[in-house]
């Protein structure tokens, strides 16, 4: 098993003119390999802040990040290799995505940067990631980006992120950018190749609705502080914090919105 910890940790950020920025305050938790996580919080609450933390975009002012109980590297081989078991979907697939590449491109590159399969086998490789995130490869491998539509973007962006076989994804904001029509499709590939690699998922959003059903547990984030954690329903049904049952008041019915057959969730069974 797989366990990436966030410990004690504190970001302060310089603003010219203003001093520091408090991001982060003495923030903690962990994931492991089969869980799903929920980051809950309004824009500005902190919740990309540890994602960049977690991916070394940015370094924490105070305390650590642990993969199975030792501190990341910050540089040099062992940081690849942390970043190969541990990626990120980001929230923009329209940005993500080199528009000047193929999907083909942007699939082969990590798996000849990270060597995950002999040579000979990468062409093979490609086309078996696309079909695990539902896309026909042989209508897809020689577009481009802007070829595709939004959710298809994405989905590339999540194959691209399985390129390397993680232990670990750092979802943030991963259906934010995309049409409310193909929302719950690309949820629905995320909750399924969790299931299917046993993958720990830290899913960043804003909306408690998908949070509930697609995670396990849920963690609230408000200025920088963790103000609420624990089960997804005993956190959406039974809110402790006032910041908690307000995004709770302001969320849209996830019963109604998230639900299949015979009124029963999606996301989660």
């Amino acid at each position: 098993m797989t366990t990436l910890e966030f410990r004690n940790v504190t970001k302060r950020y310089k603003v010219r003119g203003a001093g520091d920025m408090l991001a982060l305050d003495d923030v903690s938790f962990s994931l492991e390999s089969g869980q799903t996580i929920a980051l809950v919080g309004q824009s500005g609450s902190g919740k990309s802040t540890i994602a960049k933390i977690l991916t070394q975009l940015e370094r924490a002012t105070t305390g650590e990040v642990l993969l199975d109980g030792k501190p990341i590297p910050h540089r040099g081989p062992g940081l690849r290799r942390y970043r190969q078991r541990v990626r990120m979907v980001f929230q923009d697939p329209f940005a993500s995505l080199n528009p000047y590449h193929t999907i083909r491109h942007h699939l082969e590159r990590p798996l000849r940067l990270d060597k995950v399969v002999p040579k000979d086998q990468v062409e093979s490789e490609v086309m078996a990631l696309l079909e695990r995130v539902r896309l026909d490869p042989s209508a897809t491998v020689d577009r481009r980006p802007h070829e595709l539509s939004g959710g298809q973007r994405q989905r590339v962006a999540i194959a691209r992120a399985l390129a390397s076989r993680p232990e670990l994804l750092i979802a943030d904001e991963p259906v934010s950018m995309l049409d409310v029509s193909i929302r719950l499709g690309v949820l629905n590939l995320l909750a399924d190749l969790q299931r299917e690699s046993n993958l720990g998922v830290l899913y960043i959003t804003h909306d408690l609705a998908t949070a509930r059903h697609f995670s396990d547990r849920i963690m609230v984030l408000h200025h920088g502080v963790v103000v609420e954690r624990g089960d997804a329903d005993g956190v959406i049904l039974d809110p402790q914090h006032e910041y908690t049952r307000a995004l709770r008041d302001a969320s849209p019915d996830p019963d109604r919105h998230f639900a299949g057959p015979a009124g029963t969730a999606s996301l989660r069974s």
